[in-house]
């Protein structure tokens, strides 16, 4: 397969819902037979889910801003070089929970650390494959932290303050406004299927394959 398949990222804040879409994904593509891999950021390689243990454990509370940051950076490029560009390249269309808008949000906005520097340390991977299409999943804070609450257990982010989550929250909306033709917002407090429904149709109506 001679075209390059298309990359799309899945954003939100804790409690939105992603997980939960993102299954309900998987069976969609597979029904439709259209050819696609799913992977996490952090994570899906080796090196990616060692890093990303490191930086959700909610014992390492004395993580400082950058090295975060650059933590999830490294992780990243990682995922970019060793499945995300093989895969677009051989035709096959990734879909990947968080990316670099999430680095923005948490680290540029919630951690103060600023958009221009969250860009600069991830420019190998934006400079390599830039999403075609961002879902974000849009719901307050107040209500997906209340989710997140009925966990049995949260990770070190998650662990953050209201505060934290609402300047998350507001990084989310700034990019939103910034990048309306790439990212597409969806009301995540609506009813799994409804949720589901949305994603559908935005996917459909960007008119890449045959629904």
């Amino acid at each position: 397969m001679d075209k390059r398949g298309k990359f799309i990222t899945v954003e939100g804040t804790d409690g939105s819902g992603k997980s939960t879409q993102l299954e309900l994904l998987k069976e969609y593509f597979a029904h439709k037979g259209t050819a696609a891999v799913f992977v996490r950021d952090p994570g899906s390689t080796s090196i990616g889910e060692k890093i990303r243990s490191v930086i959700l454990d909610a014992q390492n509370a004395d993580m400082s801003d950058e090295t975060e940051a650059l933590l999830y950076a490294a992780c990243r490029i990682q995922l970019v070089n060793e499945v995300i560009l093989p895969k677009l390249e051989m035709g096959v269309n990734v879909i990947c929970d968080r990316f670099v808008d999430s680095s923005i949000a948490y680290q540029g906005f919630a951690r103060g650390l600023g958009q221009e520097k969250i860009e600069l340390i991830n420019s190998f991977a934006l400079e390599k494959c830039a999403p075609d299409l961002t879902i974000f999943f849009n719901i307050p804070p107040e209500k997906g932290i209340l989710r997140k609450n009925s966990q049995k257990e949260l990770d070190r982010i998650e662990k953050e303050s209201l505060n934290f989550h609402k300047k998350v929250y507001s990084g989310y909306l700034s990019l939103l406004n910034a990048y309306p033709q790439r990212i597409r917002s969806i009301d995540a407090s609506l009813s799994v299927d409804e949720v589901f429904n949305n994603v559908k149709n935005i996917i459909e109506a960007m008119g890449w394959w045959h629904a």
